[in-house]
């Protein structure tokens, strides 16, 4: 439960406040990406020439992202909302395309439905490019966050309710 309450207390946060998430995401990207290079640094020496020679390229690439991002959050924020907005179009069309496959059955509908809306809302974010770099990516995060926040809310106190009714029935058959 507590978990979940501050995982919704900080995509309030983010919802409040889109463009400083959007550029924590993007630094901790950053750094992660410039992790990931030094993990390839290290593979590259754990096995032969060409293990050496993929993992050293793949370091490198990481290492210039990672540093690209790092140096210059604000861009990078700016790249990640034109990615937002391609996997927002791509999971949109295989949505509409998954839910008319499905047609017949049982939810068919919210899949297209689902992809419509996946559909809007890159076209909204794409119509006020680039000014929407400074807020999507962040208040996307931030109602991503709410969501799986207040879901683990309700989890945990469906559990605790069930564990509740199993204690009771316990009892109740013990006093029988």
């Amino acid at each position: 439960m507590g978990a979940g309450a501050i995982i919704a207390v900080i995509g309030l946060l983010a919802i409040l406040s889109p463009f400083v998430a959007g550029v924590s995401l993007s630094i901790l990207l950053g750094a992660l990406l410039v992790v990931g290079a030094l993990v390839h640094v290290a593979r590259a020496f754990s096995g032969g020439w060409k293990r050496f020679f993929v993992q050293g390229l793949l370091a490198v690439v990481y290492a210039i992202a990672g540093i690209a991002l790092l140096s210059n959050p604000v861009i990078g924020l700016t790249t990640l909302t034109i990615l937002l907005v391609a996997f927002l179009f791509v999971e949109g069309i295989l949505e509409i395309v998954m839910g008319f496959q499905a047609r017949g059955e049982k939810g068919w509908s919210a899949l297209v439905v689902s992809g419509v809306l996946a559909l809007v809302i890159a076209g909204l974010i794409w119509a006020g490019f680039p000014s929407s770099a400074l807020w999507a990516v962040g208040l996307l995060f931030g109602v991503n966050l709410l969501v799986s926040g207040v879901s683990m809310m309700f989890m945990a106190q469906g559990s605790k309710n069930a564990a509740r009714e199993s204690a009771r029935s316990e009892t109740e058959a013990r006093g029988a």
